[in-house]
């Protein structure tokens, strides 16, 4: 195996086990219909390398079946972060919109999980709201924060 290869898995396992960390630590605000998963903040990641792809992704599935997730939420609520993450790489042109794909995918993903998956019983557009804030609150707010200070360590951090 080569060093690039060994860097590339070292970084996606760093930041899946810090993606779980954060959300086994903030439990209380990651889960449930009105949630803000302050781990999702990591979903600008993907901005400066590739291994956050399938680090996240690694990260949300260890920290749905930690948490105690059905199996529709293990499956669907990763993949929201997945494609949030994809298209987090591929606006990584475009810094302002890094944000938008994983709002965009949980907000329409989640709420469907937990209406079917949990048995939810509020309305599917009111979910998506919810759901929705609280990926403005982690991955708009909060991620935008994290990009810019890691901006100025990307170089030393990021290397490939």
């Amino acid at each position: 195996m080569s060093d690039r290869n060994i860097q590339f898995l070292t970084r996606a396992a760093l930041i899946a086990a810090v993606y779980t960390a954060l959300t086994l630590l903030f439990a209380p605000l990651s889960f449930r219909e009105i949630q803000v998963r302050i781990s999702e903040a990591l979903t600008i990641l993907p901005y400066f390398t590739p291994a956050a792809i399938p680090g996240l992704l690694v990260g949300c599935l260890i920290s749905n079946i930690l948490g105690g997730a059905i199996l529709p939420d293990i499956i669907f609520g990763s993949l929201a972060t997945l494609i949030g993450a994809v298209g987090s790489y591929l606006l990584r042109k475009h810094r302002i919109l890094v944000p938008i794909p994983p709002i965009a995918a949980n907000a329409v993903i989640v709420p469907f999980v937990l209406r079917f998956g949990y048995g939810v019983n509020l309305p599917v557009p009111l979910m998506i709201l919810t759901v929705g804030l609280g990926e403005i609150i982690s991955c708009g707010v909060l991620g935008m924060l994290l990009l810019v200070v890691l901006e100025k360590y990307d170089k030393w951090i990021f290397t490939e």
